[in-house]
């Protein structure tokens, strides 16, 4: 790399918590939000409708995910235009991003029927949760391009630290959204629909938010249009630096997400109960998930500054300190999981078959969360170091570990040998992402100018 100036910066205990509490509570609110649909259905006893709106939750997980680059390579490029003193604080970068997000969440919609027709032949449900399927996508697709804007706003956020916005803004959509979907499931009667209803109109109302608190941290559209000079939001480097990135990032959020639907759609081939049951598991897991996500993001701002400011020693000590609060929670969220379980399980559904189901399973899924916490903590890295096309190859031979794993350990252990393909696939992600950052760590920083 050529010479390049340094900013010299120190990142303490204090500067990740500082982004991780935060975006941590900001996260766990959006698998509180998928209880809280799986328990107003759940308890209305019947495992074809939750069923139904479980693979409906997991379906949106996956076409969406495909657009998640909007979300992390927009907050990684911002944390790096931070990091080198760029005074627009990465306005071009969210500007490019908001756009895209409108034009596929619009191209969404355009196909909604083909989508639907192509996952319900994938996922193979059985007629009562097919038809709950059904009715909640058809509800739930409108809520593409405000998802999409909220995703390239999220990222914006957290590239620039902002993250006590970004959980106000979090917290806005899934309170909508919760308060909602029972109101419109209990209180009008709606069934599935209002689950799908209440997450359109909180996606809605936190992408007309952030968008005015955008403009306002700009001083309102006219002053946006005067930052951004003729000719630079269609750059020709910097759209093939955001395609490039898009391209490797939707790759990665398509073996990811491939590896839940090949989870969900084997459960659904043993059946609503097992279907429900391990969704019920899963859903726990990724409160997790969420919450660990926090100092995933941490590492991701940090890292990123570091890099956009050139300087190797607080690159090393946002790493250290990432991986450290992370088995510190991993530890102390997994077992409060599973000696809370039950009572939880209990409270989400009512249906005692699907409640016995999950608490078989309990253990060896409450036993993800010690091997999935390396995976996180090395996402966030990667993502504020810009390193696309190593989290890109790390996911998919991840993916192949797994669906090895899984054709040969579920036809002789059921759904044991299930869950035991999850944790191969942790486990070989987190190794991939640390064999290959320790190789390229050093190529990251350049010779003082």
């Amino acid at each position: 790399m050529s010479p390049r100036p340094q900013y010299p910066f120190t990142v303490r205990h204090a500067d990740v918590w500082k982004i991780a509490l935060p975006a941590s509570v900001a996260f766990i609110t959006e698998p509180l939000v998928g209880i809280v649909d799986i328990t107003v259905i759940g308890r209305l006893g019947d495992a074809g409708l939750l069923g139904g709106l479980v693979l409906g939750a997991l379906l949106f997980d996956i076409i969406f995910s495909l657009a998640y680059f909007l979300r992390i390579g927009t907050a990684g490029l911002t944390a790096q235009a931070v990091g080198a003193r760029d005074k627009r604080d990465g306005l071009l970068h969210v500007s490019r991003a908001i756009l895209l997000g409108v034009g596929i969440g619009v191209l969404m919609i355009a196909l909604g029927g083909p989508i639907l027709f192509l996952a319900t032949w994938f996922l193979a449900p059985e007629a009562g949760a097919s038809a709950a399927l059904a009715d909640y996508f058809h509800y739930r697709i409108w809520s593409a391009p405000f998802s999409l804007i909220n995703y390239a706003l999220l990222g914006w956020f957290y590239g620039r630290a902002a993250a006590k916005t970004g959980m106000m803004l979090q917290l806005l959509l899934h309170g909508f959204d919760i308060v909602l979907s029972i109101w419109f499931v209990h209180g009008l009667g709606w069934g599935v629909p209002g689950a799908a209803v209440g997450t359109v109109i909180g996606q809605a109302v936190a992408a007309f938010v952030g968008l005015f608190l955008l403009l306002r941290h700009y001083g309102g559209l006219g002053a946006v249009l005067r930052h951004i000079a003729p000719g630079e939001l269609m750059d020709a480097v910097a759209l093939r630096r955001m395609f490039g990135l898009s391209r490797d990032l939707m790759i990665r959020s398509a073996a990811l997400m491939g590896a839940y639907a090949w989870f969900a759609a084997q459960g659904s081939r043993m059946g609503e109960v097992a279907l429900s049951a391990n969704a019920v598991l899963l859903n726990l897991l990724m409160i997790v998930a969420y919450f660990l996500d926090g100092i995933a993001q941490a590492a991701e701002q940090l890292t990123g500054k570091a890099v956009g400011a050139n300087w190797r020693p607080a690159f090393d000590q946002a790493y250290g300190l990432s991986m450290l609060w992370g088995l510190v929670i991993t530890l102390t969220l997994g077992l409060a999981w599973y000696f809370g379980g039950p009572w939880v399980i209990g409270l989400m559904t009512t249906n005692v078959e699907v409640q016995q189901y999950a608490l078989t399973y309990l253990p060896i899924a409450a036993l993800c969360t010690v091997t999935f916490m390396p995976a996180f903590v090395y996402d966030g890295i990667l993502v504020g170091t810009t390193l696309n096309t190593t989290m890109r190859n790390g996911m998919v031979v991840s993916l192949v570990v797994f669906l090895v794993a899984a054709l040969a350990l579920e036809p002789v252990l059921g759904n044991w040998g299930l869950w035991a393909a999850m944790h191969c696939w942790f486990v070989a992600r987190g190794g991939i992402y640390w064999w290959a950052l320790e190789r390229r760590k050093a190529g990251l920083f350049a010779a003082a100018a």
